[in-house]
């Protein structure tokens, strides 16, 4: 499936964490929380100014983010879970 966002969503894969702590201790599926770290797999055009010009967004594909704890919205494609949110939400690129 091929989706597009609109306007200044982004659409994220979340990255996986560490299974252990650095201690060595398994932490059990219930006790994790959902990673708030992902990948950009695709951005919309940008949303429009006052004088309807697009204002491009800063992210772009296949950048690493950090956003907030509960943003967005969850959604599965093909199996996979993704998260739909507004540039806003996004709180910085990883290098």
């Amino acid at each position: 499936m091929k989706i597009k966002p609109l306007n200044d969503r982004v659409l994220v894969v979340r990255v996986e964490e560490e299974q252990k702590t650095a201690g060595g201790i398994i932490i059990p599926d219930t006790a994790k929380e959902k990673p708030q770290e992902g990948k950009v797999v695709a951005v919309g055009p940008g949303k429009r100014d006052d004088g309807g010009q697009r204002i491009p967004l800063e992210v772009k594909k296949g950048d690493r983010i950090l956003f907030a704890k509960y943003a967005g919205t969850d959604i599965k494609i093909d199996g996979v879970e993704h998260v739909f949110m507004r540039e806003d939400d996004i709180l910085g690129i990883l290098d």
